[in-house]
């Protein structure tokens, strides 16, 4: 650049600054811009050379960008120099403005220095101000919009050598400079945030791309899965509202799309099963339960829940699938039949037996005094029971004890179960346990066989079955024994059926293609809380024995 005229300037000059100002703008990348920043020291300023040194993120500067000799740009480009010999260069020497010029008379410290540099050839200055091959000239880039200038984040540093005219740059040449270091900050810092969202715009394509193709993914696993699938609201008004269900469910339950999409869960559910679904947890929860077909039968599955966001902070829906177990499901139930019924008549085995009598029956004491409410913790088993404490009191609720009478426990919620008294048919009902032992089995199984036998003990158990209440329980105790419960019966409602079943039993009965008849004893016992299962039937049983043995021999089979 001509500077022997100053302030005096051409205005092909400045013409040509601005073009190369208007060049490093208009770069299509952060390459593009730093080499043109590079190239315009050259063509624009009057340099014959020229050195891009950007900061890189770990703060040592690299060799970004070279103009002016192609020797010198293989050699450097690519070279890295520390931050510890560059902020060493940038406090030597002169100061001009914001540029830093370092004389070749203290230059030559920096000869050995990890500072990537090159050296022009040529002779010894003549005069004053004539350049040095050893004169360095340094223009620092500061991040555009901080305050103080050099005092802001550092960008990069311009390195420029060798004049065109041989002189040092006057004052016109270093303002130019200067200018034109500030200019290339803001075009490279623009250049970098280009880069930047042009990176980003790649990623989040590519991100978006992913997740179209995960979308799509889920799409064909959750339609074409094998077993049932949907997708649930969670929270709302319509929570657990089903949103889609896919083939495989609709087919399990026969119900098409559109109409599933007006349920829930707790709607398909079955109504036994209602408490099981309750307490599936809906984050990671697992249940077997039954859901409802549209032909009105029900089948046994396997829900299993987890949630998922639509996004960060968007709404979460149960994702639950769906699984048929109903092959399993009857084994299992076949197999716990099996467990717990005879396998011969199909009636509740001993073991069943004992179990559903347990059930009704709790280990407590019985009141000292029937009909008073002296020692309530007592009559209830409990001795947190309090009648203080829990304001509970017996004739503001009208509660008493009535001899042979339920009594309800208003602590644990059992319901007490009492046997009639003895010698006494004031209407009082309780759980009846009738013990029956068939009279002349034993002789038909030695004078025509265990397969006579055998039908004669299945033919008992299906007159036994269809002559007691829907609710009662029929079981095989074992050998030829049988056991009925029935509950909520009188003394006298207790004789009647054991006379009923009796006369059932002793009807003629087809074994082996013959006729054969067997008779019958029956005792009755009482179950009532306080007593375990073993008491019962042992006292039933002995009722029976005594039953038996007050019957003329002849009369106890019917012949």
């Amino acid at each position: 650049m001509e500077t022997e005229s100053e302030p005096y300037v051409r205005l092909a000059t400045l013409r040509q600054l601005h073009q190369v100002m208007a060049d490093m703008n208009t770069a299509r990348s952060l390459a593009d811009t730093l080499q043109t920043v590079a190239d315009g020291v050259v063509t624009g300023l009057g340099y014959e050379l020229a050195c891009v040194n950007l900061v890189r993120p770990d703060g040592d500067l690299v060799v970004a960008a070279f103009s002016g000799n192609p020797a010198a740009e293989a050699l450097i480009t690519g070279r890295v120099g520390s931050r510890e010999s560059w902020e060493r260069r940038l406090t030597m020497g002169e100061n001009w403005g914001d540029l830093v010029f370092i004389p070749h008379t203290e230059g030559w410290v920096l000869d050995d220095d990890d500072v990537p540099q090159w050296y022009t050839d040529g002779p010894a200055p003549r005069f004053e101000d004539e350049w040095h091959p050893c004169d360095r000239l340094f223009a620092p880039m500061y991040v555009p919009g901080a305050p103080g200038g050099p005092s802001g984040e550092l960008l990069g540093v311009l390195s420029v050598d060798r004049p065109r005219n041989g002189r040092r740059p006057g004052a016109w040449g270093r303002e130019a400079l200067q200018v034109y270091a500030f200019q290339a900050a803001i075009a490279i810092s623009n250049a970098r945030l280009r880069a930047n969202m042009q990176r980003a715009l790649v990623r989040l394509e590519r991100e978006q791309q992913a997740l179209r193709a995960s979308e799509e993914s889920f799409r064909q696993a959750f339609e074409y899965a094998p077993s049932g699938m949907a997708i649930a609201e969670m929270g709302g008004d319509q929570h657990g509202r089903l949103l889609r269900t896919n083939d495989a469910l609709c087919r399990l339950l026969g119900r098409p799309a559109s109409a599933m999409r007006r349920y829930s869960f707790s709607d398909l559910v079955h109504p036994e099963d209602i408490g099981t679904l309750l307490r599936t947890s809906a984050e990671g929860g697992r249940a077997e339960l039954r859901l409802g077909r549209r032909d009105g039968s029900y089948v046994w599955v396997s829900l299993r829940n987890s949630v998922v966001a639509d996004a960060a902070d968007g709404p979460r829906f149960l994702l639950t699938h769906v699984e048929d177990i109903e092959e399993r499901k009857r084994r299992e139930l076949h197999l716990a039949h099996r467990a717990s019924h005879d396998s011969l008549t199909g009636l509740p085995n001993s073991a069943e037996l004992r179990s559903r009598l347990s059930a009704r029956l709790c280990r407590r004491a019985q009141p000292a005094v029937p009909g008073e409410l002296g020692s309530l913790d007592a009559a209830y088993g409990h001795p947190a029971f309090d009648t203080g404490d829990h304001g509970f009191d017996a004739g503001d609720h009208g509660f008493d004890f009535v001899p042979g009478a339920p009594a309800y426990d208003a602590y644990d919620r059992h319901v007490h179960t009492i046997a009639p008294e003895d010698g006494r048919d004031d209407g009082a009902k309780g759980l009846a346990v009738l013990f029956c032992d068939l009279d002349g089995f034993k002789s038909i199984n030695d004078r025509f066989g265990h397969n006579a036998g055998d039908a004669v003990l299945i033919e008992v158990a299906r007159r036994l079955s269809n002559g007691v209440r829907d609710g009662d329980t029929v079981a095989r105790l074992g050998g030829d024994e049988f056991v009925i419960l029935a509950d909520g019966l009188g003394r006298a409602d207790a004789q009647d059926l054991a006379v009923r079943l009796r006369n059932e039993i002793i009807q003629p009965i087809r074994a082996e293609g013959r006729a054969v008849r067997v008779g019958a004893s029956f005792g009755i016992g009482w179950a009532h809380c306080g007593m375990t299962a073993d008491e019962v039937l042992k006292s039933a049983d002995e009722r029976m024995y005594v039953e038996k043995r007050s019957r003329p021999r002849q009369h106890r089979r019917a012949g």
